[in-house]
């Protein structure tokens, strides 16, 4: 574990076996870059990160992994987008996938293999999310991959609602030369939908178990009914492939989410984002979870290489 200067900032380096891992916990707790040096010699990305003159807008920036907290993507109430109506009945604001990517946070423990980091709300999170809670991010680095929780601790006295996730920005494709399309990717989902500019959920592709990453139909899916928890994307015939696995259950809860998209087809970057439920939650409740009074909940994700 290293410290580096970056564009006026201080960020953590941690090298792990092949792994070399960038992040800058106290903003976001945003993972930057993973990459791997392969036998030969020669560096992997695995997590895009652009090149950048400025880190201002920060929490915009289409790279590394945004923690998406305590709602993914859009919200609505009544039509209304960057809205939430809460249990209690009362209308907030909610800004697109919520207020973890662009809040600031407390690293409470760092060492050779990950750190832990404490969310620190302020005036915006207060307005849209006004509970008492703590909300931490714990990453532990690996040889060949990581894992990454996201914990609530409720320390009200009433339920708390959350549907987080992860917005991965994978390299795509990671070998000079190669097109979308010399990549498949394998998602045991039975069902997918697609998110209505209005909010509801809406019928999505047909599409097969296995399919290219050229297909324009992945592009903002939503998978749901999971067979298994594991989706895994890479090279047709070579080895590396990218494990993303969701949760700790073989079989994951019917509501639990893996997005795929990406922003143009030319883009460096293919996201495979495993979430706890769908965009708009607590308007469709789907998804939509409830931590209890002194209660503790974890979404737990891991990435491997293999």
């Amino acid at each position: 574990m290293e410290k580096i200067s970056y564009l006026g900032h201080t960020l953590t380096r941690w090298r792990v076996g092949q792994s070399t891992f960038l992040a800058l916990p106290e903003m976001g707790a945003r993972l930057m870059n993973w990459n791997l040096t392969l036998g030969d010699g020669s560096v992997r990305d695995v997590l895009y990160w652009p090149e950048l003159t400025s880190l201002e807008n920060f929490h915009h920036v289409r790279g590394g992994n945004p923690i998406l907290f305590p709602f993914n993507a859009r919200s609505y109430d009544h039509s209304d987008f960057q809205f939430w109506r809460a249990p209690d009945g009362v209308r907030r604001p909610m800004p697109m996938h919520g207020l973890a990517r662009q809040g600031d946070f407390r690293v409470t423990h760092a060492d050779a293999y990950g750190f832990t980091a404490l969310f620190l709300p302020g005036a915006e999170a207060q307005a849209s999310y006004p509970f008492d809670y703590e909300f931490m991010v714990r990453y532990r680095f690996e040889p060949l991959g990581l894992i990454c929780e996201l914990s609530l601790n409720n320390l009200g006295h009433t339920p708390l609602p959350w549907s987080a996730g992860h917005h991965f920005y994978f390299t795509v494709p990671w070998t000079e030369g190669l097109t979308r399309g010399d990549y498949i990717i394998r998602i045991p989902a039975t069902r997918r939908v697609r998110h209505d500019p209005k909010g509801p959920l809406v019928s999505g592709p047909e599409l097969r178990e296995t399919e290219s990453l050229a297909n324009p139909e992945l592009s903002d899916t939503i998978h749901l009914g999971l067979r298994e928890n594991t989706v895994v994307f890479g090279e047709r015939g070579n080895a590396g492939d990218v494990m993303v696995q969701i949760g700790t259950a073989r079989v994951p809860a019917p509501d639990a989410t893996f997005v795929t998209w990406s922003e143009s087809t030319t883009a460096p970057y293919y996201c495979v984002e495993p979430w706890m439920g769908p965009p708009n939650a607590p308007e469709n409740k789907v998804g939509l979870h409830f931590v209890e009074p002194a209660k503790t909940q974890t979404f737990t994700v891991a990435i491997a290489i293999r």
